[in-house]
This record gives C-alpha cells, structure tokens and sequence, in this order.
C-alpha cells in the first residue's frame, strides 16, 4: 500500500490524527527532503526509515519503490507541506502505482491553495488551481494569455524572488483587476493583502517579498457587467508604459483586454502623449 499523506503547511498542529497513525505504522517514508521531513518527524517522536524522493531522483527511484509494494511493504509519501503531488513530488508515483494495479490510499490533510482561495473572498461555485507559472517571462506571459479569458478565480503559487515579476506579468496580460495574495499561511506571520493589482504592486516594490506566496486573481469580467471609461483606459495605457512595454505594444494589449477598436486606443494615447 502507498500512503499519501498531506503535511502542515506551517502550524505542526494541522497534521491530522490519522496521518500520524499511518506514519507510525508504515516500513518505509518518502520525503521530498529528508532533513525538513526529518524534523516534523522528530516533532511526532516517529522514528522510521526515511528516504529522498524529489523532482529530480522521482523516475529512476520509483522501480525500486514498486517492487517494494509489491512485495508487500507498506509506504507513506509526504512532502515539505501540504499535499504531495500537488505542485509538489509524487505524481509520477502516484500514477506509476496506479498503472500497476497497487493499492493507494489518499489522506485529507492540509492545502495551501484553498486555505489562500477562502481568504480571498472572491468565493464563487469554480475555480481554478494553477500553481506555478512558468519562471520565464516570455513562457510566463503566453500561458497567462491563454488563462486571461477564465471567467472564474485563479489560484497560483510564487517564490518570493519571482513575485513582483509574475505580477508584472499578471497585469500586462490581465490588466489591473482584483486580486488576493497570501503569505506564509498558517505561520507566525501569516499575512493576506487585497486589492488591485495595482494597489499590491506598488506595496510588494515598497515592503519586499518574503515568505512562499499564494495568489488568488479575480475571474475575467464581463464586458457587459461594466462601463469602461476613457480613464481606465488612459489609466491602463500609462501602467503599460511605465512597466517598460513600447506604446505600440501598450495599445495592442488594450485593445485586446477592452476588446476595443486600435484606432480608438491610438487616439487616446496621443491625448496621454500631449498630457506628457
């Protein structure tokens, strides 16, 4: 049986009865870093062989990990926080163990993305879990391209040296619309700001980024459900701008968000271009 088993992401009191139980009972236990894993279990006093299994030893170790199970070893897999496979390692197992026919059993347990999603109050029947974007501009802008049209919630996981830069991104694609960004949750310091993209923008250049992030973006609106003025636009023109895209780029990138006319966003750049 593979066990996969959810961990605090932050306060040691979220780890349920039940995970603690099984961590005690089995043979072997995967961790996605056995000197992080090996505290929380020292915390636990549980005391069981530990072993590796990351992003980069996943494939090669999980043959070994298979012939385990199937003779007959019980196995639990966790990772640093949270839900493993979930941004996170052992999927590749977890659907390696699946292919063959072996017993898996999936624990409840702690989640990052939806503890930030209800902070965030942008509560409606859908959402949808991204994670992690991708770590280069270019890659990270086209997926965000693709993503802009989600008329729900977005949820996304950042690193701190990454995110003012994926929120650059988020409002060159998205435009400034709201948006809910969680830190450190279920920590000391745990910390959720709402706002705009704008308003979190400017706070994040000002105070610096620091701990693991979650960002929960409001869905696309409606073009119908609001009147767009001539300052959102110039508002919108002059943050393209300022962010260091050209004026062409700034005016195609309106024109694509407002779903409006490129002769009628180029007029109002000149007004923006005298107002200078």
């Amino acid at each position: 049986m593979l066990y996969v088993c959810p961990t605090p992401i932050g306060n040691l009191e979220d780890i349920t009865l039940r995970v603690l139980r099984v961590l005690q009972e089995v043979d072997l236990i995967l961790a996605e870093d056995t000197r992080h894993s090996g505290q929380l279990l020292h915390h636990f006093q549980i005391s069981k062989p530990l072993e590796s299994l990351h992003e980069h030893n996943e494939k090669e170790k999980t043959k070994r990990i298979i012939d385990l199970l199937h003779g007959g070893q019980k196995i639990a897999l966790i990772s640093d926080a949270g839900m493993p496979g979930i941004s996170d390692p052992g999927a590749w197992l977890i659907k390696e163990v699946i292919d063959q026919g072996l017993p898996l059993e999936v624990l409840p347990g702690a989640n990052a993305a939806l503890v930030a999603y209800l902070q965030s109050g942008f509560l409606t029947p859908h959402f949808l879990f991204y994670g992690f974007l991708p770590r280069r501009s270019k890659e990270r802008k086209q997926t965000l391209e693709e993503l802009k049209i989600v008329p729900f919630p977005i949820i996304f996981y950042e690193a701190p040296h990454r995110l003012l830069a994926m929120l650059d991104d988020l409002y060159a694609v998205f435009g400034d619309r709201l948006v809910s960004i969680s830190r450190e949750l279920t920590k000391r310091f745990e910390e959720t700001k709402r706002g705009t993209l704008a308003e979190l923008i400017k706070i994040y250049r000002e105070q610096g980024p620091r701990g693991e992030f979650v960002i929960t973006i409001a869905g696309a609106p409606s073009q119908t459900a609001r009147e767009i003025t001539e300052g959102d636009i110039l508002a919108t023109l002059q943050n393209l701008i300022s962010s260091g895209l050209s004026r062409k780029t700034a005016i195609n990138q309106v024109s694509s968000e407002y779903r409006l006319p490129k002769n009628l966003v180029y007029e109002l750049a000149l007004k923006l271009k005298s107002e200078d």
